[in-house]
């Protein structure tokens, strides 16, 4: 074989592995909103990381599916993959609403993930999800979410009496144990509802899109960093196209989700920051930080709860059993 024959060989053995693994993905973010662009980014990056060989067409919300349709969707390979908040599919299993967003458990994004990645949480997801035939990539997460409130909140005392728009769920238990009244209503009415006191304070999205949409300006009182909820944002697909995948693009997979992850929590955050320091600014507004002891005395009312979810399937159970030894383990419960 002459040398340009066995270039031209060559060239063409690596052209055959253009594009070997093409993936349609749907987010929970809709097009225009900055998760999905970030997400976006990924998408391309997990093309050039993998010289082409992997295109993941990344489609907004509602796409395909409905929102909380996209783990069937995905698991029949309608879908190859999700990127959503996991406790979207806690009716399957009581287990993914707790992992998803054991409230009051983080007080930060790096303690969320620290405990996917090394405390137990990777393999608890892997478990869960094996049986409804994906494989969890890894998780991201927006950060902690904001909570708006028109009276002062110093901390749990300030709670009580509180009428809190709250998802269904967990959340609302914990604040309801908390003494506050929990009010089901969909986010795009919480600035109405707050302007005409129909609620005193509301479970919301991040700092900066609250703020940006106005909700600061009817609840001055915010409190930030959020104490509450933080989502676990999973990145998962197909099993049966994730085995296809040759080793080497499995772990450019894996390593570009916790790219994501990193890019994510930054971008937001940086967002988050710049808007906190303009509601400081604003003598109309009252930005308050809790302390450690008042984020450990929610965390303890928050637990009772976990409990009650715990008894309610044995993955639930093991899901609580880890994520508690795991707190302990790291004096997050003092």
């Amino acid at each position: 074989m002459t040398l340009v024959a066995g270039f031209f060989t060559a060239t063409a053995g690596i052209s055959a592995q253009a594009q070997d693994f093409s993936f349609t993905f749907q987010s929970v973010d809709p097009a225009g909103n900055p998760n999905f662009q970030i997400q976006k980014e990924w998408t391309e990056r997990v093309g050039v990381m993998s010289g082409g060989r992997i295109e993941i067409e990344l489609l907004p919300v509602g796409a395909v599916v409905e929102y909380n349709e996209t783990q069937d969707a995905v698991g029949a390979g309608i879908l190859d993959g999700h990127i959503t908040d996991v406790s979207y599919f806690s009716g399957k299993d009581p287990a993914f609403g707790l992992i998803a967003n054991p409230i009051g458990a983080w007080s930060s994004p790096e303690e969320m993930l620290r405990f996917i990645r090394y405390g137990g949480g990777q393999e608890l997801m892997t478990q869960l999800e094996e049986p409804y035939n994906l494989h969890f990539v890894g998780a991201t997460t927006t950060g902690l979410e904001g909570f708006v409130s028109k009276r002062p909140l110093s901390g749990v005392d300030d709670l009580k009496g509180l009428k809190v728009r709250a998802p269904e769920g967990l959340i609302q238990q914990v604040f309801a144990a908390a003494g506050a009244v929990p009010v089901n209503l969909p986010y795009a009415e919480v600035f109405t509802a707050l302007d005409k006191g129909v609620i005193d304070a509301a479970d919301s999205t991040v700092f900066s899109t609250n703020h940006s949409q106005g909700l600061h300006k009817v609840g001055n009182n915010p409190v930030y960093p959020g104490f509450h909820s933080m989502p676990l944002v999973e990145v998962s697909m197909n099993l049966d196209a994730w085995k296809k995948l040759p080793e080497d693009l499995q772990e450019i997979m894996t390593v570009s989700v916790r790219d994501l992850a990193s890019d994510m929590v930054a971008q937001l955050s940086i967002k988050d920051l710049e808007a906190a320091a303009e509601a400081k600014a604003d003598p109309d507004i009252t930005v308050h930080n809790w302390s450690s002891d008042e984020r450990a005395r929610f965390r303890t009312i928050a637990m009772g709860q976990w409990e009650n979810v715990a008894s309610q399937s044995e993955n639930a159970q093991q899901v609580y059993d880890t994520l508690t030894g795991y707190l302990e383990e790291q004096g997050l419960l003092d």
